[in-house]
């Protein structure tokens, strides 16, 4: 196994078993390497005949690729998964308070906690959201937190994805993939199940009906179609909850409601989980050219006779110019300090951090504000003097754009390579799902990882893959 420089999840720094890893490294040490071979390829013919894909933008439409899958779990001890799961479901708390707040009284501006400008000039705040109560006063339905680990007990928040988080098919299909092709270890191995986020999902959605809904809620999921990079996912969560899969075509107002076409005639829905981006929601009320959302849709959920999750405007909360505000806002809302940190970030728009920035180029991590997917960044110690130069050039040509960071000391777990086990640097976006009665953590999450030996880019756009995420349960 190469040297380590970074904390590795599995190996010590004297090569011994940590803890959380144990009892899988006394089975998993026994598995024959062939065994251990004929096992990757068992899992990636899985994949492959499932259809497990992404798109990929800007390399020709239709461009689907095959998420590359270690099989070599990432194992966290339910002690780790508390000190997360508590530190997420403060966050989320926070995060929908913070919602309802600017989208009300804005008592968080009237205090000076964060710059105005931040949030009117902001052009993820939707004015139109002003004063509207969404369903049970929940904003946030689905969330995805990024987290990335540094030592034993240190996990840091890297970015809140409250608009539209995906990748939630890919953990369950990871954990479907590794019960095919280890189902011993599961045996061996008390490990909390993430099976029943469907299950979840559906009944968190139906706690939030609107007051238009009578009797048992009808859900459906708004896709933009099958060139969109998550349409497999949103396939995927249709049919594991058992409800249907629409675009705008299947949609249209009727008696002040939305309803979608069946074989049945047009029924409502009264809650629309949906894929598409605010601005295309509705191209009456947004961008009038959007051919993927329903004319009309905003104003029917202003009127109560929808919900739409996650709530149109959520996007200001994830917002990466607000990032760094996030501690301000947990501790606003909650009364408390942030239970999970946040990575240290240099606000480019401010000409001290500015001159930070552009001083130390090459040792830091620069973000689009609005970015997202590992497009349009900049990691300076992986970059060529010329990547630093042309990004320096856009820096100093819209400086409010970018957010800078530290490059981080990630973690490592191990994966199967050719030469054998080799460290690979991870990050972890477990999933929560809000309702008006409680807040979820699936216990296990997505874990990233960089296939690349060195790389610190976990995103499936720029080549990292996936594994599997155990929380052991408590003994």
């Amino acid at each position: 196994m190469d040297k380590l420089s970074f904390f590795d999840e599995m190996f010590g720094f004297d090569e011994t078993i940590r803890e959380a890893y144990q009892d899988y490294y006394q089975l998993f040490s026994k598995i024959p390497e062939k065994r251990l071979r004929r096992k990757a390829e068992d899992a990636e013919a899985f994949f492959r005949r499932t259809g497990i894909t992404f798109n990929v933008y800007g390399e020709g439409e239709g461009d689907e690729r095959l998420i590359p899958f270690d099989l070599l779990p990432r194992i966290l001890s339910a002690r780790e998964w508390t000190l997360i799961r508590r530190g997420v479901e403060q966050r989320v708390k926070a995060l929908n308070a913070f919602l309802h707040d600017i989208y009300h009284r804005q008592e968080i501006l009237r205090a000076g906690r964060i710059p105005a400008h931040l949030i009117t000039d902001n052009e993820a705040f939707l004015a139109q959201m002003i004063g509207v109560n969404p369903p049970g006063n929940i904003y946030t339905h689905i969330v995805g937190v990024d987290l990335v680990r540094t030592g034993p007990e240190e996990f840091l928040v890297l970015e809140d994805n409250a608009r539209t988080p995906s990748g939630v098919s890919y953990m369950l299909e990871n954990r479907e993939t590794m019960l095919k092709i280890f189902p011993e270890l599961f045996s061996r191995v008390g490990i909390e199940t993430v099976s029943d986020y469907p299950k979840l999902l559906r009944k968190s959605l139906a706690a939030a009906a609107p007051p238009a809904c009578s009797g048992k809620p009808t859900i459906a999921i708004l896709t933009p179609g099958i060139h969109n990079s998550a349409y497999y996912e949103h396939a995927y969560l249709a049919d594991q909850m058992g409800v249907e899969l629409v675009e705008s075509q299947d949609l249209t107002l009727r008696e002040g409601r939305v309803a979608m076409r069946t074989t049945c005639g047009y029924e409502p829905i009264d809650i629309l989980y949906r894929r598409v981006d605010d601005a295309y929601l509705d191209p009456l009320n947004f961008n009038p050219d959007s051919l993927l959302g329903v004319a009309g849709i905003f104003d029917v959920y202003r009127a109560g006779g929808i919900t739409l999750a996650n709530a149109p405007g959520t996007g200001i909360a994830d917002d990466k110019a607000l990032y760094s505000y996030m501690p301000d806002i947990v501790e606003f809302y909650t009364g408390q300090k942030p239970l999970l940190k946040n990575v240290e970030t240099w606000r480019c728009a401010e000409p001290e951090a500015l001159k930070y920035v552009l001083d130390n180029l090459s040792e830091l991590v620069v973000k689009e504000v609005h970015g997202s997917g590992g497009y349009g960044m900049l990691v300076g110690p992986a970059a060529s003097r010329g990547e630093i130069a042309a990004f320096r050039k856009k820096l100093e040509a819209k400086p409010g754009n970018y957010i800078a960071q530290p490059t981080l000391a990630l973690s490592t777990v191990p994966i199967l390579t050719k030469a054998g086990l080799a460290p690979r640097h991870v990050d972890l976006r477990p999933f929560v799902l809000v309702s008006p009665k409680s807040i979820d953590v699936v216990p296990g999450g997505l874990t990233r990882v960089a296939m690349k030996k060195g790389s610190l880019i976990v995103n499936s756009s720029q080549g990292g893959g996936t594994k599997d995420t155990w929380v052991l349960g408590d003994e």
